[in-house]
């Protein structure tokens, strides 16, 4: 059976890649000294995949991380000891045996906070409605697999769900949004956004994983 990290990454850390995150966590558990599984053949190496990685950039509290803990080594002890060795803005919240297939992870919470220091137009709360409340919003995607090098995606079906929240300088977009086959980033929805309503675009936007769940909506570890 697979073991499980839950982590955090904030700060500094959202602009690691999501490669370099893989080479910081293995070198993470040799410092401090947990033993892992490794890979087999010629020149093994330490054993960790991050589960649906996150863009750079974002930020989350919710990453979920699947490793071999081997002998010698509780569950307990681990996210102290890791995040001891981890830089800033990676912080390992659990460490658990893996009791669920990750295909079971239907969506992921995210938190799309628009941004404008000069104060925020009225008109942006009614526009960030209509366009989620259309019964189709269909956008270009890039595609590596594509000839043209884009697919088309409607995106209304993978929204599960939305709220607004706005302040004097801020409009914030709670979304439950598919997490695979396929996944929705919530980027093409400040894009589409954007696009639509060109006046009304923010100073910048920030984007934050707040959890992850499964297909009945409830938290998937």
């Amino acid at each position: 059976m697979a073991d499980r990290l839950l982590f955090a990454k904030t700060g500094r850390a959202r602009y690691i890649s999501h490669l370099d995150l893989m080479r910081t966590f293995q070198r993470a558990f040799a410092r401090a000294g947990i033993p892992i599984k490794h890979t087999e053949g010629f020149h093994p190496h330490p054993f960790v995949s991050i589960a649906l990685p996150l863009s750079v950039g974002y930020s989350s509290e919710c990453e979920i991380l699947e490793f071999g803990l081997l002998e010698g080594t509780s569950h307990e002890e681990v996210p102290a000891r890791l995040t001891a060795a981890m830089p800033e803005g990676i912080l390992v919240r659990a460490c658990y045996p893996a009791q669920r297939k990750l295909k079971e992870l239907a969506y992921l919470n995210y938190i799309m906070n628009f941004d404008y220091p000069e104060g925020r137009p009225q008109a942006c709360e009614p526009a960030m409605e209509a366009l989620l409340g259309r019964e189709s919003l269909v956008v270009r995607k890039k595609s590596n697999k594509s000839k043209l090098g884009y697919t088309e995606v409607d995106l209304i079906p993978l929204i599960r769900s939305w709220r607004l929240e706005c302040q004097s300088d801020t409009m914030t977009v709670d979304l439950v949004l598919s997490a695979q086959n396929p996944g929705l980033n919530p980027e093409l929805i400040r894009s589409a956004f954007c696009e639509a309503y060109p006046d009304l675009a923010p100073d910048f936007v920030t984007f934050h994983r707040r959890e992850a769940l499964d297909g009945d909506g409830n938290i998937f570890r």
